[in-house]
């Protein structure tokens, strides 16, 4: 494995704790058919290459996540319309769809799905752009392709910290992604996703990390009782002024950054989270931008 590839320390057995009681079987059962039922009908309107209105996508994301027995909540202004980059944190599987319930938009996704059976011939034709994470070299050219689908009016998913987290911590932001929002001159918009108890608290259940299988994941999501998926759309960052990717990249990620949620949490308490990453950011999303930096070329990924 290229030690470039992003990582996370989080695990399912150090970092994902017990949901409480967990719903009967009939009904978790009856949930995962349904979360079944609902991407095969998403799979059946791709592969006809039908296109459904933005407000129809939308609810059938919400409707996803609900099939799931998961709530949902998103506060915020609504996403300007044109050319945007949606970033956010990554902790779950569901974060797709929570994200497509706040604008449909183009996914980016690592290059290895296209090779799937079936499913990576599906997820191609469904628009996502593919990033090749072990070829650094491959990198300008996905970001040329990731900034003309930007320029010719469409938004655009991303998860900046490329890998999942459990939520409890929180990466870094890689730079590339934002090097196509200001190559395409369209704005950022950053995504805070939190999965919590209807009662307080966060939940670490939807949490789909290091070897979790993704049918082990959605069945622990379906057996949960009282879990809400918190999507809060963070201000646009628009493109102005001195701007580098690197400014940009920290002015998104402490606009998205939960503090609340990794606050308190000791080496011990977090478990496979040791030194995870960096700690809560705080203050004024808009700080980094506003020293300026250097040139737009320059910097990591």
């Amino acid at each position: 494995m290229s030690v470039w590839l992003p990582s996370a320390p989080c695990s399912p057995r150090a970092c994902v704790a017990a949901s409480g009681p967990a719903v009967a079987v009939p009904r978790a059962a009856a949930r995962f058919a349904a979360v079944v039922a609902l991407v095969a009908v998403g799979v059946l309107v791709s592969v006809v290459g039908l296109r459904l209105p933005a407000g129809v996508v939308r609810r059938w994301c919400r409707w996803v996540v609900r099939a799931s027995g998961v709530r949902v909540r998103i506060a915020g202004s609504a996403p300007p319309a044109g050319g945007l980059l949606l970033v956010a944190n990554h902790v779950s599987w569901l974060d797709v769809p929570l994200l497509g319930a706040v604008r449909p938009a183009r996914m980016l996704a690592k290059a290895d799905i296209r090779s799937w059976p079936v499913a990576g011939a599906l997820v191609a034709r469904s628009g996502v752009l593919f990033i090749e994470r072990d070829r650094i070299r491959a990198l300008p050219e996905t970001v040329a392709r990731i900034a003309g689908a930007l320029r010719g009016g469409a938004a655009v998913v991303a998860f900046p910290e490329g890998t999942t987290w459990c939520g409890r911590a929180q990466g870094r932001f890689r730079r590339a992604v934002f090097q196509a929002a200001l190559d395409a001159g369209v704005p950022v918009q950053p995504v805070r996703v939190r999965y919590r108890f209807t009662g307080g608290g966060a939940s670490t259940a939807p949490a789909y990390v290091g070897d979790d299988s993704l049918l082990t994941s959605v069945w622990r999501v379906v057996s949960a009782r009282e879990v809400v998926a918190e999507v809060d759309v963070r201000p646009v960052i628009a493109p102005a002024g001195p701007l580098d990717r690197r400014a940009l990249a920290q002015a998104a990620r402490t606009a998205v950054v939960d503090g609340a949620a990794m606050v308190g949490h000791t080496p011990q308490e977090r478990g496979g989270c040791r030194g995870a990453g960096p700690g809560p950011a705080t203050g004024d999303p808009l700080k980094p931008l506003r020293r300026g930096g250097v040139s737009l070329r320059s910097g990591g990924r």
